[in-house]
């Protein structure tokens, strides 16, 4: 199905001031934004326009009940120049599984991957060149509807901004299991990308970092004691030759990178397995040398090789190389700028723009 998304072009474009070898992280935006307004139960006026400033009521509903949710996609370019997406069906999906988790209208998957593909073209100049870098897609969704009361509002804004990115993590990384804070609990909205799931963890994860941390290593609700996710990813251990993730099971993202990497791995012959995995197994696997390597997931992060993890007042000392993690980051980044076979059919072309 074809929608008519109209595009306004900025006068001029910043993309010509821009070192793309000195890119300041999530600081840099892009020369337009692509919005859609759903109104009387229905989306309408999709657009392509410059970045701008969007006037919001004091009395929006996001800013006091919650209501926004978002995703995160990276566009690259492939060996001619040409833009390309990864796997962005799986985001339109996901964003309305995060959305019927918050009370939030879906929004048409197909408009959701055309008006990607329509703002990245017109944003290609903005994608680094570099292996590694990417121009960083932020699709969101709010409440904008003018309402003091505690219901479902009846308006919302969709907006996709862009901002090119370099790596995330340049160094392996080193994780604070977190056993006060939770990230998320049984029933809650932990596998939803909603918005105010990030706002609880910055407090923990500020305390983490002033340990010396980069991120927290997020564990169960109850017990403290069984591994959910990272900060800003999902996370895999090489344990006795095999790989362990922890299950899906409400209160963990179902990272897109994670579910890709998973296919990866399986495709070079390593085994998977998706199941319940405590801070006490990995610590064992540590003492007694069957911890081989660790590493987080994630659109931002790509793959974060995993050094060591605090837990308590003993640290988990994982690994000082991660060879399995580099294969898979680096298939990763060949898949996504074309530089090998794409045999899992995941990578979608940008065509021209509309106008």
């Amino acid at each position: 199905m074809k929608h008519n998304i109209s595009i306004k072009k900025a006068e001029k474009t910043k993309a010509e001031n821009l070192d793309f070898n000195n890119i300041p992280l999530g600081r840099t935006f892009t020369d337009h934004m692509f919005i859609c307004d759903y109104e009387n139960g229905q989306w309408n006026n999709p657009r392509v326009e410059p970045l701008e400033l969007i006037p919001t009521h004091p009395a929006a509903m996001a800013l006091h009940y919650g209501q926004a949710i978002f995703e995160g996609m990276k566009a690259t370019l492939d060996t001619e120049g040409t833009p390309m997406l990864f796997r962005p069906e799986k985001n339109a999906a996901r964003i309305n599984f995060s959305a019927d988790r918050m009370g939030m209208p879906n929004f048409p998957e197909d408009l959701f991957v055309e008006g990607l593909k329509q703002l990245v073209s017109v944003e290609k100049s903005w994608i680094p060149p570099q292996e590694g870098s990417a121009l960083y897609l932020r699709p969101f969704m709010y409440a904008d509807e003018p309402f003091i009361g505690m219901r479902a509002a009846t308006s919302f804004k969709f907006i996709i901004i862009c901002s090119p990115a370099g790596p995330f993590f340049s160094k392996r990384i080193k994780l604070w299991a977190e056993n006060k804070y939770i990230r998320a609990a049984s029933g809650g909205t932990g596998e939803a990308k909603a918005a105010g799931n990030y706002a609880a963890a910055i407090r923990p994860t500020e305390y983490a970092k002033a340990k010396g941390y980069d991120q927290v290593l997020w564990l169960d609700a109850v017990e403290h004691n069984y591994i959910q996710e990272v900060g800003t990813m999902n996370i895999f251990f090489k344990v006795d030759e095999k790989f362990i993730t922890p299950k899906r099971d409400g209160s963990i993202l179902d990272g897109i990178t994670r579910m890709s990497v998973m296919d990866i791995l399986r495709d070079k012959g390593f085994e998977v397995k998706e199941r319940a995995i405590t801070i006490q197994e990995i610590r064992d696997a540590s003492i007694n040398g069957s911890l081989e390597e660790a590493f987080g997931t994630g659109t931002a992060v790509g793959i974060a090789y995993i050094q060591e993890i605090a837990m308590g007042n003993k640290t988990i000392h994982v690994s000082d190389e991660s060879p399995v993690g580099l294969m898979v980051n680096q298939t990763l980044n060949k898949i996504k700028t074309g530089k090998i076979e794409d045999k899992f059919n995941w990578m979608v072309k940008v065509e021209k723009e509309l106008v």
